[in-house]
Formats: structure tokens, C-alpha cells, sequence
């Protein structure tokens, strides 16, 4: 279950333990409860009184427009949408695999019968599940009727989940209206060029109004109706996000002129992704050897574009059937045949409930965190480093080191934490004893961090760690992730000041492709 109701003592007395909450909607459900930042006026990192009211009200629990609310909500994507309308040098459908977690993935396709049900299913058993999207795993406005018979009959079942899709734009101009109309208030849209020059090398293809285009004509055809559909929605009032893949030799550059063309034409949000082509997959770009970005490269280029829009740092680059929280997928807790046999009970109001205790854990940990950065009020420094969190979420130091499939890293400095991305890694720990080729692959990981914030970790992985110069850090368990790291960082400037330590800067880190992320 979801570590909000995790709390095993935590130190953080503020907070509302919901365990007893949670563990009434279980027995209620008939199931257990086991299972497996942009500016500071607007954007991922934004809070309540950063943003307009109807801003606020639109973000505030969405887990992808919102890096605060991602610790505490979860979605669930509903693949309804096989068909695709380009081909990109990236992707590939026809992989599959449990372990696997990218976009255009999936392991069975629904109708939108089924996706109803499914989507029942999930919040009913999920109650901070606040956000229905449809990603594909083709595009949704290449399969228009089953994507807005999804929304329609979710609108009617479930009214309180916000519906959002993720769209390559080729048609979105043509169903901005319908859009609107099933008050979808969130639309993504992956754009990875405003040049065709460029785009020509990403896309060898686009099909459009029954021709099938290629090379340079293509790709322009694509960015004009993706830059036009983007303005659209704006136009209405719709958040939308832009998606690019950063592909190192491509567009890596480029992006930065995407970054500006998207903000002018109104985009909320800009998503910057490290490209996943390992050849396993079949993609074009993993057959050809094309590589992904560093974690320094990435961070250099998202920093870059982060003074002229905001930025998303916490995408995890779902697959099209992911359920849960960022970073966790519950989908095989919901197979076809498990939902249809399923008799589910909407029930609103214990949702509501639950969300209500949620928001209040939140407001803590937003207190506890500025509590803590009141500390550091005067002090000057230059140093910024980057330090990773074993978390289970509810933005809590709550994970075993060796049971961490992710790490979030953080950037300190004298102006706070600041959440800057997340590392895949393999499992450490297989069936109760540790994985020394698996603790090398975590290392490589998080390698540019000076530490790693954990809530156990045993001897070994420690000592590792420790030579590898990575301060491994455990007295935080179960406390608030900012709070601690801003802790943290103050007495590691402390020690810097006394001369009891010398800063150095670390090098560069991995990004891990196609690692372990499904729930245990």
C-alpha cells in the first residue's frame, strides 16, 4: 500500500497517521493493504500561494503538473489508444515486458467498457487516485472515438477525476473543441523540434489526412499542426504540458529554442526527458546506437531552459498502462480479468475522506520544511550539491536502501532543497542478501551525489558507498525529505567552515534504462 499509510512510528508527530483510515477503505474494498521545480512563481514546484486560485485547484492534486502533489497523489493511464499516426525513431509498441516501464508500453489493451470499470476499480482501491490519463499506447487523437468514449463514460461514473491525454498534436488541432467540451483540463504534447531539419531525424514518417508523408515535409507538417494545438488550447484554458526527449547529437541544443517556442504560445509546463534506447527494445535509435544523455547532461540542459519556463523534474516516463504513484506501477493488481470480476462500490465520500487527511500531511511537510529553511536564513555559500532519498512517498525518508528501485535527488544550497529528477536502479537486496553487481549499478547511479538519505541500510553497502564517497545517511529516518536534507546541508556547511571537511565536486552519474520498477 501506498507509504502514506506507512508511517511505522515516524518521528514527523505532526502529521495524521492514516494507517487506521486507510486500512477501513481496504477491509471496506474487500482488499489488503499490502501491495506493492520550475520558477517559484509557477510550474512543477509551485505551491498554494503560488499560483491563481483556479490555477491552484487545477494542479494542486495532479501527481505530473504538480512535483509537491507527486509524493502524495497517483494516476492511472487506461490503454485504449493502439493506433498511432508517425513513427518515431524512439519508440516501439511491441515490446512488453512487466519489468519495463516507457511509454507506448503495455500488456493488454481495453475498451472503453473496460476502462471504465478499470478506473473504478483503481479508485475505489486507491483513494488518493486523483488523475485518469490516456497516453496510448499509440496516440489518443489517432483513436478519437475510443479516447472521448472513455472520458464519457468516466465523466459520469467518477466525476471527480481529472481527466488529462498525451497527444503527438499531429490531429490535435481538429478536436480541440471535444477536448474542451469533456473538460479535459490537462493535455500533454510531445514536441521534440520547431526545426524540420531536425525533426526529420526523429520521425522517418507522419500519416495524415490518408497520405503518408516523410523526410523534411514531414516533419514540418508535424510542427505546425503540434505549435497550432498547442495555441489552441491555451487559448481555452487548458493546462498543457510539453514532453521533449533529449536526444544527445539530435536536438539536445535545440531544445532550448523549443523550450522558448512552447512558453511564447502559453504551454503551463515543459518536460525534458533523458532519451531510453537501450537495443533490447527495438527502437530505431537503440538498433543504431544512438546514446542517452548523462544525468549531468540532462540537469545542464533542464537548467538552462528552467529561466525562460517551468520546469517538470519528476516525470518518470510512464508506461501507458502505469498505475499508482510516480516511480511505482500497481497495473498487475488490475488485469482485465481481475477488475471484471470485481464488484466495485464507488464510494466519494471515503475517497474525499482520505484525500482530506492527505492534504493535511501535505500542509506539515510544507511547514516542516520551511521550519527548517528559517536555519539557514543568513548563511552564505556558493556550495550546491545533489543528495539521493530512498522514499516510499508521502515525501518521507521510508525506504530500506536495498529495497530502493529509485532514488530522488535533491540540490541543496543556502536557498533550500530543490527537487531536480530521480535515478532507476536495480534492486540491491534479491531474496535477503545483497547484489554486489547491483550495488555497482546503484553507485553509477547516484555517483554525482555526496549522499544518499536512506531509513535502514546494512554494513556492507555502507562501507561501499562510504569509499565511493557517498555519505550514506540513516538518523533521518522517517522524517520529512526537506526538512532533513536542509538538516543536513547546514551541518555540511558547518563542517566546511570549521575546516573539518573539504567540499569537492562529484562527476557525473548514469541514467539507468529499463530498470525494475514494478511493485513488489
Amino acid at each position: 500500500m501506498h507509504a502514506l499509510a506507512e508511517h511505522e512510528g515516524a518521528s514527523a508527530g505532526s502529521v495524521v497517521n492514516v494507517s487506521e483510515v486507510m486500512q477501513a477503505i481496504a477491509e471496506h474494498k474487500g482488499c489488503g493493504t499490502s501491495g506493492g521545480s520550475g520558477k517559484a512563481s509557477c510550474g512543477s514546484g509551485a505551491g498554494a500561494g503560488d499560483l491563481p486560485t483556479e490555477i491552484w485547484e487545477k494542479v494542486k492534486n495532479h501527481p505530473c503538473y504538480s512535483e509537491e502533489a507527486h509524493h502524495h497523489y497517483a494516476r492511472m493511464h487506461v490503454a485504449v489508444a493502439p493506433a498511432c499516426n508517425i513513427q518515431c525513431n524512439y519508440c516501439n509498441r511491441k515490446y512488453d515486458c512487466a519489468n519495463e516501464s516507457r511509454p507506448g508500453v503495455v500488456s493488454e489493451k481495453l475498451t472503453p467498457e473496460q476502462a471504465a470499470k478499470k478506473v473504478l476499480a483503481v479508485a475505489s482501491t486507491i483513494p488518493q487516485m486523483t488523475v485518469l490519463g490516456i497516453a496510448g499506447p499509440g496516440d489518443p487523437l489517432a483513436n478519437p472515438e475510443k479516447t472521448f468514449k472513455t472520458f464519457e463514460l468516466i465523466s459520469k461514473t467518477a466525476p471527480d477525476i481529472k481527466l488529462c491525454l498525451s497527444t503527438n498534436g499531429l490531429t490535435l488541432p481538429d478536436h480541440v473543441d471535444t477536448i474542451a467540451g469533456f473538460n479535459v483540463d490537462h493535455v500533454t504534447i510531445t514536441i521534440n523540434m520547431v526545426d524540420p531539419e531536425i525533426g526529420a531525424k526523429i520521425y522517418p514518417w507522419v500519416f495524415w489526412k490518408h497520405k503518408r508523408y516523410t523526410g523534411v515535409e514531414a516533419a514540418k507538417l508535424l510542427t505546425d499542426r503540434q505549435l497550432l494545438g498547442l495555441e489552441m488550447l491555451t487559448e481555452r484554458g487548458i493546462l498543457c504540458k510539453v514532453n521533449s526527449v533529449m536526444i544527445p547529437g539530435i536536438n539536445d541544443k535545440h531544445l532550448v529554442e523549443v523550450n522558448k517556442a512552447v512558453k511564447s504560445r502559453g504551454a503551463f509546463l515543459h518536460n525534458i526527458m533523458p532519451l531510453i534506447s537501450a537495443p533490447e527494445h527495438g527502437t530505431v535509435f537503440g538498433l543504431t546506437g544512438q546514446r542517452g544523455p548523462t544525468a549531468q547532461e540532462l540537469k545542464a540542459l533542464q537548467d538552462s531552459c528552467e529561466g525562460e519556463m517551468n520546469m517538470m523534474r519528476h516525470c518518470r516516463q510512464c508506461r501507458a498502462d502505469a498505475v499508482g504513484l510516480l516511480g511505482e506501477d500497481r497495473s498487475a493488481e488490475f488485469t482485465t480479468d481481475k477488475i471484471m470480476a470485481m464488484e466495485v462500490n464507488y464510494d466519494l465520500d471515503s475517497r474525499k475522506a482520505y484525500q482530506a487527511l492527505v492534504e493535511e500531511e501535505r500542509v506539515a511537510k510544507v511547514a516542516a520544511k520551511q521550519e527548517e529553511l528559517n536555519t539557514l536564513a543568513g548563511a552564505k555559500s556558493d556550495i550546491k550539491l545533489l543528495v539521493a532519498v530512498a522514499t516510499k512517498g508521502s515525501g518521507l525518508i521510508n525506504e530500506h536502501f536495498g529495497h530502493a528501485k529509485e532514488f530522488q535527488v535533491y540540490e541543496l544550497s543556502t536557498a533550500g532543497a530543490k527537487f531536480v529528477g530521480h535515478r532507476r536502479v536495480d534492486l540491491y537486496c534479491q531474496g535477503g542478501y545483497g547484489d554486489e553487481d547491483s550495488l555497482e549499478t546503484v553507485i553509477r547511479a547516484i555517483n554525482d551525489c555526496h549522499a544518499v538519505f536512506v531509513a535502514k541500510i546494512g554494513g556492507c553497502p555502507k562501507g561501499d558507498l562510504q569509499k565511493a564517497g557517498i555519505d550514506p545517511v540513516d538518523q533521518y529516518a522517517h522524517e520529512f525529505i526537506e526538512k532533513s536534507a536542509i538538516a543536513w546541508f547546514k551541518a555540511y556547511l558547518d563542517k566546511v567552515n570549521s575546516g573539518e571537511i573539504e567540499h569537492v565536486e562529484r562527476g557525473d552519474a548514469e541514467i539507468r534504462q529499463g530498470a525494475l520498477i514494478t511493485a513488489a
